[in-house]
C-alpha cells in the first residue's frame, strides 16, 4: 500500500514539475518582451504566484515522500 501512495506522491511530484516548468517558460518568454501589455503585466504576476505556489507543492510533496518510504 506504501507503493502506490509513493507512486501517487511521485506522480503528483512529476505534474508539478511539469507546471513548473511551463510557468517559468512562460514567464522567460514575457521577460524577453521590451514592454508588456497590462494583460501581460498580469498574466505576468499571476504566473509567479502559480510558479511559487507550485514550489511549494513541490517541496511539501518530497518532504512527505522519505516519511512514506
Amino acid at each position: 500500500m506504501d507503493e502506490i501512495h509513493g507512486s501517487t506522491l511521485g506522480d503528483q511530484l512529476d505534474r508539478l514539475h511539469a507546471e513548473h516548468r511551463r510557468y517559468a517558460q512562460r514567464l522567460e518568454e514575457l521577460l524577453q518582451k521590451p514592454y508588456l501589455t497590462e494583460d501581460e503585466q498580469l498574466e505576468e504576476v499571476r504566473l509567479k504566484k502559480l510558479k511559487l505556489h507550485a514550489k511549494d507543492l513541490i517541496f511539501a510533496i518530497e518532504r512527505r515522500i522519505p516519511a512514506v518510504a
